[in-house]
């Protein structure tokens, strides 16, 4: 019997969690591929420590909190990560002859035999979670130089020269970036980018420093500061690495980065070089498909705004459009909104600057202004596909925006972006771009406005007391301020001390009813939308985020950082 059934069985016998609670845990496990106790914890039917705690009781062997634990690198290097990713197992400590391994099931003789026989030591089980084992494999065996280490390794004269004006020595730069320190701390910097969860990275040259900071959940934090003299030994390596012209500095560009990260799995890098008066600024953009959450009620949707957002994309024609800054995640809900209409009888096409995840089924388009290849142009290709679903990565002019309008009323649902700060303003915009009133009317179905707000890191959530004055000021109703009991993150190890873990996004979500129509044939201004838009039911972003306050999701400070009072 594997390992997974017999924890599942005993689990059941102990009557810890019911059969249909194993057979669900058990169905989540085949669609992630994930071990059977990360399954049961994700699910919330029972925890990590409550099942390491079972194990240690049931098999008499003492327990380990391996994330508490400072697992000796000498003794990791006994065994390989393949035989404990095998086994789910992984050495700890030694002792003379003995060898302490925390194992996710203690009575697998053929783990124990193995380990015998490869290390020659006597081993003695302790028992831990499988997840806990599977954090602890990566933490030991993806351990690669500090900062520090591979800095202490270059040379003075190694990177030392300069590059002023157009005076390029390109064998130089090449060899700078070339050189094994250089590609070492390249490679530690985006690893690092990765294993942080962060969204972007900023290479930042000044006159007399070079500064790269990541953007975690949204924020932008420093990550370390490079002596200045390999400003351009670094920019360099990432040009080579993204396939650009490493002897042009005085123009933009851009290009990808593509990172095997093994067991199949790979991570694109978007990067866009911007030449600054100090040197080169690089902005890398993290793309990583097995992260992407195309579940709309995990990304954050009520009830009320999911039921029209699926109304609205389930129409036949007419435009579906989306709205907010840079990164707050517009993409990522068109992409759930095409998962969900990506069916076998659809034609779907896309437009987009640039493709950043590649969807099966789909048709998607890079756009590429150099050819003249636009949102316009594709838009107009795309009618003569024999299309009935389209989506264009963003209107930004009179011409696009005509085009879109005139597919949406030509039988054809449309879904876009546009850049305004609410959903109301977003009618102005259009109206500003020059599109007629009754044909916006006419088309628009839906529009969405959304931000992302940051979540409180569930490991160290403390309550928090806060003046019902200072709550009705922020928004809150009497009724909301009068129930509310709020939380926040202290700081601990799992948010590096930030208080926040993870995002979750504040949706405005305003269908376009009829009267909301009239309105704008009549000329009505965007407060005035607004405000009849509110009293048809629709939540402001404000009001989105004091509804995930309530929840105990987020906080009042973090819902006041990325949306404005009503």
């Amino acid at each position: 019997m594997s390992t997974t059934n017999r924890l599942g069985e005993l689990l059941v016998r102990e009557k810890l969690i019911s059969l249909q609670q194993l057979r669900q845990a058990q169905e989540e496990q085949r669609k992630t591929g994930q071990n059977l106790g990360y399954a049961l914890a994700k699910l919330g039917y029972i925890s990590d420590g409550e099942i390491t705690t079972f194990l240690s009781t049931q098999y008499r062997v003492p327990a380990v909190a391996l994330d508490e634990y400072e697992i000796d690198a000498d003794v990791s290097r006994l065994v390989s990560r393949e035989v404990c990713e095998k086994h789910k197992i992984i050495p700890i400590s030694r002792s003379g002859t003995a060898l302490v391994v925390a194992m996710a099931d203690p009575t697998n003789l053929h783990a124990i035999d193995d380990i015998k026989f490869l290390t020659g030591f006597n081993v003695e089980p302790v028992v831990a979670s499988e997840t806990g084992i599977t954090e602890a494999i990566e933490r030991a065996y993806n351990v690669g130089p500090s900062y520090d280490e591979v800095l202490s390794e270059f040379e003075e004269e190694e990177v030392g020269f300069q590059v002023e004006g157009d005076d390029v020595n390109v064998l130089e730069l090449e060899k700078a970036a070339e050189g094994a320190p250089v590609v070492r701390l390249v490679n530690a910097i985006l690893l690092n980018a990765i294993k942080k969860g962060a969204s972007d990275i900023h290479v930042e040259p000044y006159e007399k420093k070079l500064r790269v900071r990541y953007r975690i959940d949204g924020v932008l934090m420093e990550e370390m500061q490079p002596p200045i003299k390999l400003k351009n030994a670094i920019s360099s390596r990432l040009k080579i690495m993204s396939s650009l012209d490493i002897a042009e500095r005085r123009l933009p560009q851009d290009g990808r980065i593509k990172l095997k990260m093994g067991k199949g799995r790979e991570m694109d890098f978007r990067v866009s070089v911007l030449p600054t008066i100090w040197g080169e600024k690089i902005v890398l953009r993290l793309l990583d498909k097995s992260n992407l959450q195309l579940d709309m009620v995990k990304l954050g949707f009520d009830p009320k705004p999911l039921a029209d957002f699926k109304w609205a994309i389930s129409q036949p024609w007419g435009m579906v459009l989306v709205t907010g800054p840079t990164g707050s995640g517009k993409t990522t809900t068109l992409y759930s909104a095409l998962s969900e209409l990506n069916q076998i009888g659809s034609n779907i096409s896309t437009a987009e600057d640039p493709v950043e995840y590649n969807l099966h089924g789909i048709n998607q388009v890079q756009m590429h202004d150099e050819i003249g290849l636009n949102f316009a142009m594709s838009l107009r290709s795309f009618l003569r596909q024999d299309p009935d679903i389209i989506m264009v990565g963003e209107i930004r002019d009179f011409e696009t925006a005509e085009i879109a309008v005139k597919a949406a009323l030509t039988g054809h649902l449309v879904l876009s972006t546009l850049h305004t700060n609410d959903a109301p303003s977003t009618i102005s915009r259009l109206l500003n771009m020059g599109v007629e009133p009754f044909l916006i009317t006419a088309s628009v179905n839906l529009v969405l406005a959304q931000r992302l707000a940051r979540k409180i890191c569930p490991d160290c959530r403390v309550p928090l007391r806060v003046e019902a004055r200072v709550l009705l000021d922020f928004g809150f109703t009497e009724q909301q301020a009068a129930r509310a009991d709020l939380v926040r993150g202290a700081g601990c190890k799992t948010c590096n001390g930030s208080g926040y873990k993870g995002r979750v996004a504040l949706y405005e979500v305003m269908r376009f009813s009829d009267p909301l129509k009239e309105m704008v044939l009549q000329g009505a201004s965007t407060a005035e939308l607004k405000a009849a838009a509110i009293k048809g039911g629709m939540l402001t972003l404000r009001m989105s985020g004091i509804e995930k306050v309530l929840a105990g999701v987020t906080t009042t400070e973090e819902v006041g950082r990325v949306t404005m009072g009503d």
